[in-house]
C-alpha cells in the first residue's frame, strides 16, 4: 500500500472543465459557430512510483558513477529515524539533490568521500549532524547529513538506542557543500518541457529556487506538510504551512500542464499532424490558456480553423512568399474559379490573411511583446446587468449584485471577493462582463508588427502593404484579444480561488486551535421551537452523563427551570453552552434572566454561544451511529454542541470542514482544491497539537501526518488486543505501518508517562517475582516477536514533540546540561537550558551538537515544555457570560468586546451578542491595533478571537451593525 498521505491524491486531480468559469469555455469569436467546444480529458495525476522500501542488506543500491559512493552503500543497514534534512550539493549524475543556499564567496567544491569498510548487520546510523568528522570524541556523524554508518554501540541503554526492526532504504549522497545556484543540474520530471520546474515554480510562487528544489524532493518522497514544517525548516527557509500548500498546489498545476501538454502531443503525432514547430509552441506552454490557445486548430471533431481550411486549398506558400520574397508572388495564379475559397482575388487574399493571422497569434515573441504591454497600460474589467436577466430574473437575486450592475476596476486593483461575485453573478446570468484593452495598445502592437517583428524582406507592393496590414489587425481583433482576456480572467479567478481557500483555511485552523475548556462539567443545548430545546450534560472526560429535551418556549418555562436546576445540581455543572441555531436568542434570554435572579444558586452559572454548524449533519452520519449507538439523533447535536467547547479540536475533525460555516463563495471554487486545503490543514493542526495514543479515538487519529483510515484503524485494533502503547517504537508492529510512515507519524504522537508508569507498574506486578523479564524482554523462556526491550520500556522522550530521528542529539544535549530525561517539562530543566544557551549561545551549541539550530530549538522546546503542554493555551477561550445585549439596545459610539466568528477579504464579523453579527471593514484592520504577544501566521484576524470593538453604525431595516476595531484582547 502507498503512503502517500490523502492530501497529495486529491491535489493531484486536475480541476475538470465543469469546474471551470464560463468564460474559460469560449473560443475566439469569431471562431464559435465553426468548431465545436475542445476540453481536455480530465485524468488523474499519477506520479512515478518509487523504489519500493525494502531493507538494503538483502539488496544492493543502484550503482552510482562513483566507486566510492558505491562501496558506501553496499549492505548498509540504515536506520528508519535517519534525518536527511542537511542540504547537499548537486552531483553529475543530475539526481535531485536537498539544497541549501551557500555562503557569499564561498567555494562549493565537495567533499572527498572516505571509503568505508563492509560492516555487520547491527551497525546503526547515528543521528548528529555535523560535516567534521573528527568533531565528536564519540566520531559519530550528524542526522541531518549525509548517512553515514556507525561502528560503536551508544553507551546508555534507552529504549530508543536499540536497532529498528524496519529500516528505510535510502541513496547514499556524496557530501558536499550547500549550493543556492541550480546551475545546470536541472530536475528530471515524469514529463520534460522546454522550461524548468523549479525556475518555473519559484517564478509563480516568489519561493527561492533552492528550496523550490527542496520541496520538489521532499514531496517526491512523499514527506507530509506537518513533517516538512516542523522537522525539515532548514531545508525549506523556515517556510510555513500555507505557504508550502501554495507551492504543493502551484507544482501540481505546472505537472498538470505537462501531463495534458504531452497526452496532445502524442495524439497529434499519432494523427500525423505534428510538426516540428508546433511541438516547440507546445513545449513551451506554462498554462493551460496558453495550451488550448496553441492545441485549438487540432480539436477533435472541429471543421478546423479558417488558417487550416485556407492551407489545404493550398494557399500557405503564398502567405510565406509575402514575408519572404513578395516580389515573386502573383496572387492571380490561385484562382480557381470552380473552388470555393478560391474563387476570386477576394477569397484568396481573404486565405492568405487567414494564415498570417494564425502565424503572429502563435509566435512566442509577439505573444510576448503584447503581454508585456499590457501590462504598462489601464486594463479593466466591466461588469453591467444583463438585458435578459433584468426583464426575466429574481428580483432578490437581482439586488444582491446591486453593486456590480455598474461596475468598473483596473484588473491591478480589484479585489479577490469582488472577482468571484462577479463571476457568481456572470455564472447566474444576471451580469454581463467584459475586459477592455484600451486602443492604444492595438495600435502600437499593429505598428510593432508591421516595422519589427515581421518586418516582410523585400519591399511590398501597395496592394500586399493592405494585405499585411489587415492580417496583423485580423490576428489582433480574431486572435490575440480573445486570449488575452481569458488569460486575465482566469489568471483573475485563479488568484481569488485560491485566496479564498487560503482564508478558509487560515479560518478553520483558527477555530480547530480555539483553546479547550478542561476539567469542567458541561451543559449542551441544541435550541428549539416545536420540538423543544435538547440537553445533553457531560463529564469533564466527555462521558455523556444526561440527555434530556425542555420545551422552553411554549409557556412551560417555569416548570422546566426546576428540572433544569435539578440537572445542574445533581452534576455539579455551572457552565451553559447555547448552539447559535434557531431559538438562539429565545433560548440565551431565558438562561440570562435566570442567571440574574441567581436562580441555580449555589452554582455560579454562566454560558458561552458556541457555532452550531454541521452538528446536525453530523448527528445522522455513520460516525456518530457509530459513536452514539443508543442515542437519539437529535440529542447527538447537543453532546456536540457541548463538546465543541470542552475540546474543538477532537470534534470538530468529525465534520466536514466545508460545513463549518467560515469560508467564503466555497461553492464556487473548485471542490478539489478546496478538499485537499482543508484537509491538509486539519492535518496540520490535529499533528501539530498532537494526540495521546492511548485515549484518542479513530477519527481524530487519521488526520495525523502519515495515516489514513484504513492505519488508524489498525493502531485501534492493536491496541484493543494488546493494550496500550508503551512507547513510540511499538508503532512499528502495527500492522500497514512501513517505515516511512513511522517516520510521518511518530513526532505528532504522545503518551501520557504517568498512565504509562502506572500500566507497567500494574503490569510487573501481576506477573509476580517469579517470573523474569530477560534481556530481550521475554517472560522465561516463552519467545515473542512483538515483546522486546524497545517496547516494554516507557521512554520520556515520547511525551514531547522530538522526533525519535533527533533523539541520540536530545540524549547528548542533555548530558552537556547535566539534566535527565526523566526531569523532562520541570522547572529546573529551563534553568539548566538557560544556562549553557547564554554561555554558548543557540549557534554555538547547534555547532558543538553537531545540528542545525532548527533542530537544537525544536530540542529545547520539548525539553522545557511542561507536561501535557498545549499550543491551544496561547489562543483564545470562549467568551462564557452571564447576561445578554439586544439589537435595540445599541448605539453609535458604544464600546463591546466580541468575538470573531469568519473572516474574509473584505472585513472581519464579529459577534457582539446580539443575534447579529457586525462587521469590521478590512481598512479598520490595522497593524497597530492587533496583539503584538500573540503568535499569528497572518495580518488578519481569525475566527474566536476576542476583539474590542467600537459600534459606528446601526441600520436596524436592514439589520446591518458596522464597527470599528480598537484592539484584539
Amino acid at each position: 500500500m502507498s503512503s502517500q498521505p490523502r492530501r497529495v491524491k486529491s491535489v493531484a486531480k486536475a480541476s475538470t472543465s465543469a469546474e471551470l468559469p464560463s468564460f474559460l469555455n469560449s473560443t475566439s469569436e469569431s471562431e464559435e459557430e465553426e468548431e465545436e467546444e475542445w476540453e481536455p480529458k480530465s485524468k488523474i495525476a499519477r506520479r512515478p512510483h518509487l523504489p519500493k522500501k525494502t531493507e538494503a542488506k538483502t539488496k544492493k543500491a543502484a550503482a552510482p558513477r562513483s566507486t566510492v559512493a558505491r562501496k558506501m552503500v553496499k549492505k548498509v543497514a540504515i536506520k528508519e529515524e535517519m534525518d536527511v534534512s542537511l542540504p547537499i550539493a548537486p552531483v553529475e549524475d543530475k539526481k535531485m539533490q536537498l539544497l541549501k543556499p551557500k555562503e557569499e564567496n564561498e567555494d562549493i567544491k565537495p567533499k572527498s568521500l572516505n571509503r568505508m569498510p563492509e560492516v555487520p548487520k547491527k551497525m546503526e546510523i547515528n543521528s548528529f549532524q555535523g560535516q567534521n568528522r573528527n568533531s565528536l570524541a564519540s566520531n559519530e556523524k550528524p542526522s541531518t547529513s549525509v548517512p553515514v554508518v556507525k561502528q560503536e554501540k551508544c553507551e546508555e541503554q534507552f529504549a530508543f538506542d536499540e536497532p529498528p526492526s524496519k529500516k528505510i532504504k535510502l541513496n547514499a549522497c556524496p557530501e558536499g557543500k550547500p549550493v543556492k545556484n541550480l546551475g545546470g543540474n536541472k530536475i528530471k520530471e515524469e514529463f520534460e518541457m522546454n522550461w524548468d520546474i523549479v525556475q518555473a515554480l519559484s517564478e509563480v510562487t516568489n519561493v527561492e529556487p533552492w528550496v523550490c528544489a527542496n520541496l520538489l524532493r521532499l514531496f517526491q518522497e512523499e514527506n507530509t506538510i506537518p513533517f516538512i514544517a516542523r522537522y525539515r525548516k532548514e531545508l525549506i527557509n523556515n517556510l510555513e504551512a500555507d505557504a508550502l500548500r501554495e507551492v504543493q498546489h502551484a507544482l501540481e498545476e505546472l505537472r498538470t500542464v505537462a501531463r495534458k501538454t504531452h497526452t496532445m502531443i502524442q495524439k497529434l503525432k499519432k494523427e500525423g499532424k505534428l510538426s516540428n514547430s508546433l511541438l516547440k509552441e507546445l513545449l513551451n506552454c506554462r498554462t493551460l490558456e496558453e495550451l488550448d490557445h496553441v492545441s485549438a486548430p487540432y480539436k477533435t471533431g472541429s471543421k478546423g480553423t479558417k488558417a487550416q481550411r485556407a492551407k489545404q486549398l493550398g494557399l500557405e506558400p503564398a502567405a510565406l512568399s509575402l514575408l519572404q520574397n513578395p516580389v515573386e508572388l502573383n496572387l492571380f495564379s490561385y484562382i480557381r474559379p470552380n473552388t470555393k475559397g478560391l474563387a476570386n482575388i477576394q477569397e484568396v487574399e481573404a486565405g492568405v490573411q487567414h494564415i498570417l493571422a494564425d502565424i503572429f497569434a502563435k509566435d512566442k515573441d509577439t505573444l510576448d511583446f503584447i503581454r508585456k504591454l499590457c501590462q504598462q497600460r489601464y486594463i479593466s474589467i466591466q461588469s453591467t446587468l444583463a438585458k435578459v436577466s433584468s426583464k426575466n430574473g429574481n428580483e432578490k437575486d437581482i439586488d444582491k449584485f446591486q453593486l456590480y450592475h455598474e461596475f468598473s476596476c483596473n484588473i491591478k486593483n480589484i479585489q479577490h471577493h469582488q472577482i468571484l461575485a462577479i463571476n457568481r453573478g456572470e455564472n447566474l446570468k444576471i451580469l454581463t462582463v467584459k475586459v477592455n484593452i484600451p486602443d492604444g495598445v492595438k495600435n502600437e502592437f499593429c505598428w510593432w508588427c508591421v516595422n519589427e517583428r515581421w518586418k516582410p524582406k523585400q519591399f511590398l507592393k501597395p496592394e500586399f502593404m493592405r494585405l499585411f496590414r489587415s492580417s496583423v489587425e485580423d490576428a489582433y481583433k480574431r486572435l490575440i484579444y480573445p486570449l488575452l482576456c481569458r488569460e486575465f480572467r482566469s489568471k483573475l479567478t485563479s488568484d481569488a480561488e485560491k485566496e479564498s481557500v487560503m482564508m478558509f483555511g487560515r479560518n478553520l485552523r483558527q477555530l480547530l486551535l480555539t483553546s479547550p475548556v478542561r476539567g469542567r462539567a458541561l451543559m449542551g443545548v441544541d435550541p428549539g421551537y416545536k420540538h423543544g430545546c435538547k440537553l445533553a450534560i457531560i463529564s469533564p472526560t466527555s462521558q455523556i452523563l444526561h440527555t434530556d429535551v425542555v420545551y422552553l418556549h411554549s409557556g412551560q418555562g417555569f416548570r422546566e427551570a426546576e428540572k433544569i436546576k435539578r440537572l445542574l445540581l445533581q452534576h455539579d455543572c455551572s457552565t451553559v453552552v447555547i448552539g447559535n441555531g434557531t431559538a438562539c436568542r429565545e433560548t440565551e434570554a431565558y438562561f440570562a434572566d435566570l442567571i440574574m435572579k441567581k436562580y441555580f444558586a449555589p452554582l455560579d452559572v454562566v454560558y458561552c454561544i458556541a457555532n452550531e454548524a454541521g452538528a446536525s449533519i453530523y448527528s445522522v452520519s455513520p460516525e456518530a451511529s457509530k459513536e452514539m449507538p443508543d442515542l437519539d439523533p437529535n440529542l447527538r447535536s447537543a453532546v456536540s454542541i457541548a463538546r465543541r467547547v470542552q475540546d474543538p479540536l477532537a470534534e470538530l475533525v468529525k465534520i466536514e470542514p466545508k460545513h463549518l460555516g467560515v469560508g467564503m463563495y466555497q461553492h464556487d471554487i473548485s471542490q478539489t482544491l478546496l478538499k485537499a486545503t482543508l484537509d491538509s490543514v486539519v492535518e496540520e493542526c490535529v499533528s501539530f497539537v498532537g494526540v495521546d495514543i492511548n485515549i484518542c479515538s479513530e477519527i481524530l487519529l487519521r488526520h495525523i501526518a502519515g495515516l489514513n483510515t484504513n492505519r488508524a484503524k489498525s493502531i485501534i485494533e492493536w491496541r484493543e488486543k494488546n493494550g496500550p502503547f508503551i512507547n513510540r517504537e511499538q508503532l512499528k508492529e502495527v500492522k500497514g505501518l512501513g517505515p516511512k510512515t513511522f517516520q510521518q507519524c511518530a513526532g505528532f504522537i504522545r503518551f501520557n508517562q504517568e498512565y504509562i508508569k502506572t500500566f507497567c507498574s500494574n503490569k510487573k506486578n501481576e506477573l509476580g517475582s517469579g517470573a523474569l523479564l530477560t534481556k530481550a524482554g521475554t517472560l522465561g523462556k516463552k519467545k515473542s516477536k512483538l515483546t522486546s526491550c524497545v517496547s516494554q520500556q516507557p521512554n520520556p522522550l515520547d511525551q514531547t514533540c522530538i522526533h525519535p530521528e533527533s533523539y541520540n542529539i536530545a540524549m547528548r544535549f542533555l548530558s552537556l546540561i547535566g539534566g535527565n530525561a526523566k526531569d523532562i517539562g520541570k522547572s529546573d530543566m529551563q534553568q539548566k537550558v538557560n544556562v549553557v544557551i547564554e554561555k554558548e549561545g543557540l549557534e554555538g551549541t547547534a555547532k558543538r551538537l553537531n545540528t542545525t539550530v532548527h533542530t537544537l530549538q525544536l530540542i529545547i522546546d520539548g525539553l522545557t515544555q511542561p507536561e501535557g503542554y498545549d499550543i491551544r493555551t496561547d489562543f483564545d477561550k470562549p467568551d462564557f457570560k452571564r447576561s445578554i445585549v439586544c439589537f435595540e439596545d445599541l448605539s453609535a459610539g458604544a464600546v463591546l468586546t466580541g468575538k470573531v466568528e469568519n473572516a474574509t477579504p473584505f472585513g472581519v464579523f464579529v459577534d457582539i451578542g446580539v443575534g447579529k453579527s457586525g462587521l469590521i471593514p478590512v481598512r479598520s484592520i490595522t497593524e497597530a491595533k492587533l496583539s503584538k504577544v500573540k503568535k499569528r501566521r497572518s495580518l488578519g484576524l481569525g475566527p474566536g478571537e476576542r476583539v474590542e470593538v467600537k459600534v459606528l453604525n446601526v441600520d436596524i431595516p436592514r439589520l446591518r451593525i458596522t464597527l470599528d476595531l480598537i484592539r484584539v484582547l
